[in-house]
């Protein structure tokens, strides 16, 4: 676990932006599971959450045709929340971060630690609203 104050400034970059954060495990599934459009951001400390990921998502949430939820878990504090949103995830390995499309209940897309590495925040932002116009 990482101390509070560590994490606040990366949990409020996407709570300022309209993200709901999950802290447990009931809350993951009940807001996955339920009807309609779940973007799920498992956020993290890491370099590339804060220079590629959190913009990528930032920029996304804001196109036109956009989830009907916008929620986020963060890697090494709420840990029940995480496996949960991980458990839902499979069979992909876990991954910090990474980001999920869920419409109703069903995982339809996702973007993996290995696929935000290294590419620019607008290049991963464009694959997500290529999922959002076509499951959204």
């Amino acid at each position: 676990m990482y101390p509070e104050y560590l994490v606040a400034p990366m949990r409020e970059d996407l709570t300022k932006v309209g993200f709901e954060e999950l802290k447990d495990a009931e809350a993951v599934n009940q807001a996955i599971k339920s009807e309609g459009t779940v973007f799920v951001m498992v956020n993290s400390v890491c370099g590339c959450a804060a220079a590629n990921a959190r913009p990528a998502a930032k920029i996304a949430s804001q196109n036109e045709k956009h989830p009907d939820r916008l929620v986020t878990v963060f890697a090494g504090m709420e840990k029940d929340a995480v496996d949960a949103a991980r458990n839902l995830m499979l069979p992909y390995p876990p991954s910090s971060p990474s980001m999920a499309l869920f419409k109703d209940g069903k995982l339809v897309h996702i973007i993996e630690r290995h696929q935000i590495e290294g590419r620019p925040a607008q290049m991963i932002a464009d694959n997500l609203i290529g999922a959002f116009e076509q499951y959204c």
